[in-house]
């Protein structure tokens, strides 16, 4: 199977502007043979836990209709999209949270949402905007199993390692990693040597709220080699064949 890892800048809190890029690069990659697109953490949003705090209708549902322009991509070029952004929780929020996840959506090749991932470990000021989830992230398409995990998460080892007893081949980490984090090198290899899998990396380029995005999405294979490099400058995406 081929999977698409993506890099763009997202513009801050304007969720048909990233909808539209995603969307596009949804239909390029599908054109490409991939079956699975990867996108960063808040790639519907950009990277802005202070803006979406602030801004409530920067809140998704899960059927929201603003995600229909990646429906129809994701239909049009019969691949699943992993796509992330604040999405409500259904509870009620409160002091640890706003009753929104950062959430990672896959939209399956004919539309329907095949998985919902609230991550886990909240990063910095996340925890005061953002509610924790406290379910593992699965999803199977052409007989390959998939894990997702965003940013910070992968930082605990435990959440790799329950996917590889869990089945699965490929797990997919949703980020926002500027060129000082030392993930690229001791981070994602470790977790695909580690645990047998093909690591694959969404990430962003361009000014957020965290810093600076420096691209460099791509894919390890199972002995922590990369096997796929978006490269530091341009948006897009690196196809890599996993599972």
């Amino acid at each position: 199977m081929i999977v698409a890892a993506t890099q763009f800048a997202p513009v801050a809190g304007d969720i048909d502007a990233n909808v539209r890029t995603i969307a596009g690069l949804v239909g390029a990659a599908g054109a490409e043979e991939a079956r699975v697109v990867v996108f960063s953490e808040l790639s519907l949003t950009g990277y802005e836990p202070s803006l979406i705090r602030d801004t409530p209708g920067l809140a998704l549902a899960e059927d929201d209709p603003r995600l229909d322009p990646v429906r129809e991509a994701c239909r049009a070029a019969g691949a699943a999209a992993v796509v992330n952004g604040p999405v409500r929780t259904g509870g009620s929020g409160g002091s640890g949270g706003s009753g929104i996840g950062i959430t990672t959506l896959v939209i399956g090749p004919d539309g329907s949402l095949l998985a919902r991932y609230d991550k886990q470990h909240l990063y910095g000021v996340e925890a005061e905007v953002f509610e924790p989830g406290s379910a593992d992230g699965r999803f199977a398409l052409d007989g390959v199993r998939f894990a997702l995990a965003t940013c910070y998460d992968n930082r605990f080892p435990e959440l790799a390692e329950r996917a590889a007893a869990d089945n699965c081949a490929v797990y997919l980490a949703s980020s926002v990693l500027g060129a000082d984090n030392d993930s690229f090198e001791k981070v994602y290899p470790a977790r695909a040597r580690d645990f047998g899998l093909y690591v694959v990396l969404g990430n962003v380029l361009g000014p957020n709220e965290d810093g600076v995005g420096c691209g460099l999405a791509g894919a390890w294979g199972p002995d922590g080699g990369r096997i796929a490099d978006a490269g530091s400058e341009e948006p897009g995406f690196v196809l890599a064949e996993v599972g």
